[in-house]
């Protein structure tokens, strides 16, 4: 399957966007010492994965380095959402350790607004979405993994 030239470019900044989102979202976990837990190094550890796969497809590409990407990108979108889920518990549970007795639209509204930042973990799955927008319909899952020399340069 030949790409246009619109293609190329529109999946050249799909990559360009991912790797700087995934760069600045990794200084960004560092610096606010996301690193306590398990939980908290998953995002991290992914990153580097998508890092690590990414370099594969880049170095080799063959189907099997685009598959292992998307499967990264896949279980970006999957810790995005639970982390969100993460994020939303722990708000939910301070403020009902600080204030046992409040409900309602006012313990939504905390919830949604507390300490620990509830939407940030969507990230995480904005750029595993990118990740797959960008191997989406890709050459090297349509040629039997042989890249033209035009592909080949595009990763």
């Amino acid at each position: 399957m030949r790409q246009t030239d619109a293609t190329t470019s529109i999946r050249r900044f799909l990559l360009a966007t991912l790797v700087l989102g995934a760069v600045g979202m990794s200084t960004e976990l560092v610096l606010i010492g996301h690193v306590e837990s398990v939980q908290q190094l998953i995002p991290l550890m992914l990153l580097a994965l998508g890092a690590v796969a990414l370099g594969w497809h880049a170095a080799a590409p063959q189907p099997v380095a685009l598959r292992a990407f998307q499967a990264v990108m896949i279980l970006s979108v999957v810790s995005g959402l639970v982390g969100v889920g993460l994020h939303v518990r722990g708000n939910l549970e301070f403020e009902l350790e600080m204030y046992p007795s409040m409900s309602g639209i006012e313990l939504v509204t905390k919830t949604l607004t507390g300490a620990t930042p509830v939407l940030a973990p969507g990230s995480m799955a904005l750029l595993g979405l990118v990740g797959l927008t960008y191997s989406y319909k890709h050459p090297l899952l349509h040629t039997g993994g042989a890249a033209s020399r035009n592909e080949k340069g595009e990763s």
